[in-house]
């Protein structure tokens, strides 16, 4: 059984010649032709985020040599959200990470993979837990990692519960690939019609209307709502009949909502528990989705308690401090969770013709960077309603962003629906995890081939 495993101390597991190390100290500011590097809020539910990095100077970048990722290293986070744990695909090769992770150099005949399925065995999440340095904010020190214990089964045994915990991290990760290239294919059809305007200025060039159709994969009748002209605005030439608003002012017209997540003196600590209903923060908001890997739970009682901020889908939800102009759609698989502390709720009403239009809208580069700019605090950017509700939003017609949302409502509904398999895939094998870690289920030899 899993008590007679021995367990080695990760330092003795390090490839040859190579230490545990953490990352660049003092990164200085983003630029945009710089090095990217993996932060702590980067690794999430054993994956990393590699869709907006940090990217630093590279003679900052060239001074860390020693944690320069090469691919198939273990990284674990080491302040803050401690003890979240990624394999570095090899596709990132030439990364670098920030002061709070650490670079794990795992041996080859080992795996970085077995030795993240053993670090969520309770000997070693007690060992990280009880060596935290918690005077300003949870910290691990190197030489606690390199003492945590990771069990080693024989090689056999690894192999067989790395095949099917693996097997289900792969379907995750096909998942999360297909999504990716759904949500490219919204991105492109936004960026033709709203951003770059290609069938108004094909129409304004003389393009034939059939060269036009067949060239954007319109139908004629859809290309008919676009306008044949270009006009200046305040903010620049737009389509003629298109118009600038703001998310204030289109939550008014269409009966919607723009508020504050409650505040702490509603939600409490001791108001979480281990089931219930989930609760958003602004460490759940990812990539425009919900994260839920390491979501809140209230009861029932609290959520009734709070029915002002519950949530609806179609909603946004947006970080009220730190890294502001991150935002997350409310899907159908979140009807019925709570806007959280921290988080400002954007609610347009329900006759607003185009959740999809409003989410792309917000992640504009424009967007994103009124936020930052608009944000106040001296030490941490900070929204309120005010800010958030002075948002500028490109006003095309209705009917042609009701157009867009039937265009794109069913690449979004695919996209859901992956997540929500990837959602249950996930719970399994949280379930399967340390069943398998400790013995209590085996892999028979002949239930797998090895990995």
């Amino acid at each position: 059984m899993g008590g007679e495993w021995k367990s080695q101390p990760l330092s003795s597991l390090l490839a040859e010649g190579r230490g545990i190390s953490y990352g660049i100290v003092q990164p200085g500011a983003h630029l945009a032709d710089g090095v990217p590097i993996v932060r702590v809020a980067d690794i999430r539910g054993g994956r990393i985020a590699t869709d907006r990095p940090l990217k630093v100077a590279s003679e900052i970048e060239a001074t860390y040599a020693r944690t320069r990722l090469n691919g198939g290293e273990l990284l674990l986070t080491l302040v803050g959200t401690v003890g979240e744990a990624a394999v570095v695909p090899t596709e990132m090769k030439g990364w670098n990470v920030a002061r709070a992770v650490a670079v794990v150099p795992v041996r080859e005949c080992v795996g970085a993979y077995w030795v993240k399925l053993a670090l969520n065995a309770p000997e070693a999440r007690e060992m990280i837990y009880g060596r935290l340095n918690t005077t300003v904010q949870a910290t691990l020190n190197l030489k606690d990692v390199a003492q945590l214990p990771i069990l080693l089964p024989d090689k056999g045994e690894r192999k067989r519960i790395a095949h099917i915990l693996g097997t289900l991290d792969d379907k995750i990760e096909l998942n999360r690939r297909m999504n990716e290239t759904l949500e490219g294919i919204a991105r492109t059809i936004f960026q033709s019609w709203f951003v770059d305007f290609e069938p108004v200025r094909a129409k304004v060039s003389g393009e034939p209307p059939e060269s036009i159709c067949r060239r954007l994969g319109l139908t004629p009748e859809l290309l008919a709502l676009f306008p044949d002209r270009l006009v200046d605005s305040e903010l620049g030439e737009i389509p003629e009949g298109w118009t600038y608003s703001t998310l204030a002012a289109e939550a008014k017209r269409c009966g919607g909502v723009i508020q504050t997540g409650p505040f702490g003196s509603q939600l409490h600590a001791a108001d979480y528990v281990p089931e219930g209903v989930p609760v958003v923060m602004p460490q759940d908001i990812s990539n425009r989705r919900v994260s839920v890997a390491r979501v809140a739970r209230v009861t029932a009682e609290t959520a009734s308690r709070l029915a002002r901020h519950v949530l609806e889908p179609g909603d946004v939800v947006y970080s009220r401090r730190g890294d502001v102009e991150r935002h997350a759609l409310i899907s159908d698989r979140e009807h019925g969770w709570l806007c959280g502390t921290g988080c400002l709720l954007v609610r347009l009403g329900e006759s607003w013709p185009s959740q999809a239009y409003l989410s792309e809208a917000l992640d504009l580069p424009t967007t994103r960077r009124w936020l930052v700019q608009h944000a106040v605090g001296a030490t941490m950017p900070n929204l309120n309603t005010a800010i958030l509700g002075a948002v500028p939003l490109l006003l095309p017609s209705d009917i042609l962003l009701r157009s867009f949302e039937l265009y794109v409502g069913v690449l979004r509904r695919w996209s859901v629906s992956s997540s929500a398999q990837s959602d249950n895939l996930a719970r399994i094998r949280d379930l399967l995890l340390p069943r398998l870690l400790s013995g209590e289920l085996r892999v028979p030899l002949e239930a797998v081939a090895c990995r």
